[in-house]
């Protein structure tokens, strides 16, 4: 079992490493660049080209049924769920089968309010209790996965 992340914007790389690292799964980290390698000892990192979605199509590519995704991008959490992966988004919150339709209309009408200036596209910020829901989720999709 692998965890691929989309690691460019992610907010929980380290918590990735600490779960991942005590159950014994291999971690990924997929970007455009800028990570340090001294800084995620026992993470592969995967730097690819530049691209807006060089990232996503790597992930797409390598993923397999059992593995896990962490993205919070939505097109991608749609594509990794098609070839089986399993997706937490780095709230906590899982993506499946059953919520990514809406997931991605609703993204589409937020881009429809963004474009029409009817909506600033503020997100809500990261918080403590997002943090701690991923730990949880992130451990508890391991397991399972493992049967």
């Amino acid at each position: 079992m692998r965890i691929l992340v989309d690691a460019d914007a992610c907010p929980v790389k380290d918590e990735v490493l600490e779960i991942a690292g005590r159950l014994g799964a291999e971690v990924v980290y997929v970007s455009n660049g800028g990570l340090r390698p001294s800084r995620y000892p026992g993470a592969q990192l995967v730097t690819v080209s530049a691209g807006a979605d060089a990232a996503d199509d790597w992930i797409v590519a390598q993923a397999h049924s059992g593995d896990i995704v962490v993205t919070a991008d939505i097109p991608l959490a749609g594509r990794a769920l098609e070839v089986g992966a399993l997706v937490l988004n780095p709230n906590g919150r899982a993506f499946t089968a059953e919520t990514i339709g809406a997931a991605l209309s609703f993204r589409a009408f937020n881009q429809h309010l963004r474009e029409t200036g009817e909506s600033k596209g503020h997100n809500a910020a990261f918080s403590p209790s997002d943090r701690a829901r991923f730990k949880q989720e992130l451990n508890r999709l391991i397991l399972a996965a493992r049967g």
